[in-house]
C-alpha cells in the first residue's frame, strides 16, 4: 500500500500530480519466459486479477480506464498491445519506445502487452477495424492460415450485434496460461492453436464475442462472470449455426448439456453465486460457461430469435464501455420483448439444477389421443418450462412438434392428433432447445 500524505490539504479544485515509480521482475501477471521454439518473450496475462503484480491498479473488472503502455525493449523484440499504435521510435543503442493507447476504457483483466519476435499480417480491415495476425516468425505459413478465420468471424458478429468496440482485431500466438485469452484488441491464444490445419475455429469465435460481451460490457462484480463466459460460449454456437447449419448448433448444445449436468452433480451451485470464491479461478467451471450459454439458449426459444437478437443489441448499446449487472441485462430484455422475465431469471440463475423428468406416452389410436405423463424428480420446486415433444411417425420424416407447459411435479398432458398410425417414437426436447434430464419411453 501506498500512502501520501496531503499536507497542507489542497484548495477546493487544485490539482496535484505524483509520479510512483517502481521496479522488479513480476512473481506473475507479465509471464516471462521462453517459446516452444525457445525464444524470449513477455506477455500479460492479467485475468482474473493478477495485473497487480505488476501494474498498480484497482484490480477489480468494475474499474474501468482509458490505458497505454509505453514500453521499451530491445529493437529485435516487436511489441503488440492494447488499443491503437500511438508511436514507434527508434531510440538508438538497439532499443525501440512502443506505445499502445486506447480511446476506449478497459478493466484491468483484459489489458495487456506481449513482446517477442512475430511475423505479422494484416488481413483485412473490417467495420473501420484491422484484423492482423501476430505468430512467431517459426509459425508463419500456418499461423496465417489458421488466425485469418478471424475475419468471417468478425464480419458474422458486427452484423448481428452492432459496431466493433476497438481500433483492431489482433491474434496473437503467446504464452497465455489459457487456451485463449480475450485481452481487448489484442486476442492472446496458446502458442499450441497454431497447427495449419484451422482446429481453432469454435476458439477464435469465443475470444473474438468477448470484444462485445466481458470486455465492452464488463460485468461488474465476480459472481457475474456468466455475462462474460456464457455470452462468448453461446455466441460462438451460433456463429457455428450460421455458418454449418442448424444441425451443428443441436450438436453444440447437446454436448454443453452432458457437461452441465456431470457439473452439477459434483458441485451443485447456482450460476450468479453471491459468495465469490476466495480462488476467482473456481469461476472457470460449466456453470458460468455452458449453463450461463444455454440459459441464452432457452431465452431465445422463449423470446423468438429476431427479438433476442434486439435485446442483444439493446444491451451492448446500453452498457458499451461500462459495467452490467445480471439484473441490468434482465432489464433490457424485459424492455426489448416486452416480458416478465424475472421468473425466468431466478429459476436458471439463482437457482441450482434443472429439471430432470420421468415419465411416459401412449398413443389412443380410436381416439386419436396422445397421452403424456411427466414427473419431475429433481430436489426442491418444480422448473416452468416449456418442454417440445417430437412425434416421429416415420424415422426419416421431420417429428411433429407440440408443446407441454409444464409447472407442476407431475403433470399429464393430452393432444388430440390426427394420425395415419401409431408413433414409432415420442422424444422429449427433439431439436435440443431445454436444459433437462429424462427418462422417458412408451408406457
Amino acid at each position: 500500500r501506498l500512502r501520501i500524505p496531503l499536507d497542507p490539504a489542497p484548495q477546493a479544485g487544485a490539482r496535484r500530480t505524483f509520479t510512483v515509480r517502481y521496479g522488479g521482475v513480476p512473481a506473475d501477471g507479465l509471464i516471462i519466459s521462453t517459446n516452444k521454439h525457445g525464444d524470449r518473450t513477455f506477455f500479460g496475462d492479467n485475468w482474473p486479477n493478477r495485473a497487480r503484480h505488476w501494474l498498480p491498479a484497482v484490480d477489480h473488472p468494475s474499474d474501468k480506464a482509458r490505458v497505454e503502455f509505453a514500453v521499451t525493449a530491445p529493437a529485435h523484440y516487436q511489441v503488440v498491445g492494447s488499443g491503437r499504435l500511438a508511436e514507434e521510435t527508434d531510440l538508438g543503442d538497439g532499443l525501440r519506445l512502443t506505445r499502445w493507447r486506447t480511446d476506449a476504457p478497459l478493466a484491468t483483466k483484459v489489458a495487456v502487452i506481449g513482446a517477442a519476435r512475430f511475423a505479422v499480417e494484416y488481413v483485412d480491415e473490417v467495420a473501420g477495424a484491422s484484423v492482423e495476425s501476430w505468430v512467431y516468425p517459426q509459425d508463419r505459413d500456418a499461423g496465417f492460415f489458421d488466425y485469418a478465420l478471424a475475419e468471417p468471424v468478425l464480419l458474422y458478429f458486427v452484423s448481428r450485434l452492432g459496431a466493433f468496440p476497438y481500433e483492431k482485431l489482433a491474434n496473437v500466438q503467446s504464452r497465455t496460461r489459457y487456451g485463449g485469452m480475450e485481452n481487448a484488441s489484442n486476442i492472446f491464444y496458446s502458442e499450441n492453436s497454431v497447427t495449419g490445419e484451422r482446429r481453432a475455429e469454435g476458439l477464435i469465435a469465443h475470444e473474438v464475442a468477448h470484444q462485445w460481451f466481458g470486455n465492452a460490457v464488463t460485468e461488474a462484480d465476480w459472481p457475474h462472470v456468466w455475462l462474460s463466459e456464457g455470452f462468448a460460449t453461446y455466441l460462438t454456437a451460433l456463429y457455428l449455426e450460421h455458418t454449418y447449419g442448424r444441425e451443428r448448433l443441436a450438436a453444440e448444445m447437446a454436448q454443453d448439456r452432458g457437461q452441465i449436468i456431470a457439473f452439477h452433480a459434483r458441485t451443485p451451485l447456482p450460476v450468479v453465486w453471491e459468495e465469490t470464491p476466495q480462488n476467482l479461478l473456481q469461476l472457470l467451471n460449466p456453470n458460468s460457461y455452458q449453463k450461463g450459454g444455454f440459459v441464452l439458449h432457452m431465452l431465445r426459444y422463449r423470446l423468438g430469435t429476431e427479438v433476442f437478437w434486439d435485446g442483444l443489441r439493446a444491451y451492448y448499446a446500453r452498457y458499451r464501455d461500462g459495467n452490467a449487472t445480471t439484473e441490468d441485462f434482465m432489464h433490457v430484455m424485459e424492455d426489448v420483448s416486452g416480458q416478465d422475465l424475472d421468473a425466468f431469471f431466478d429459476q436458471w440463475l439463482r437457482r441450482a439444477g434443472h429439471p430432470v423428468f420421468e415419465g411416459t406416452w401412449s398413443y389412443d389410436a380410436a381416439a386419436q389421443h396422445l397421452t403424456v405423463a411427466l414427473r419431475q424428480t429433481q430436489d426442491g420446486p418444480a422448473f416452468a418450462v416449456p418442454l417440445e415433444i417430437g412425434i416421429y411417425t416415420d424415422e426419416a420424416l421431420l417429428p411433429r412438434i407440440v408443446v407441454a407447459d409444464v409447472d407442476e411435479k407431475a403433470e399429464t398432458f393430452t393432444f388430440d392428433l390426427e394420425l395415419a398410425g401409431a408413433p414409432a417414437r415420442v422424444v422429449l426436447d427433439p431439436h435440443v432447445w431445454m436444459l433437462m434430464e429424462a427418462d422417458f419411453g412408451p408406457r
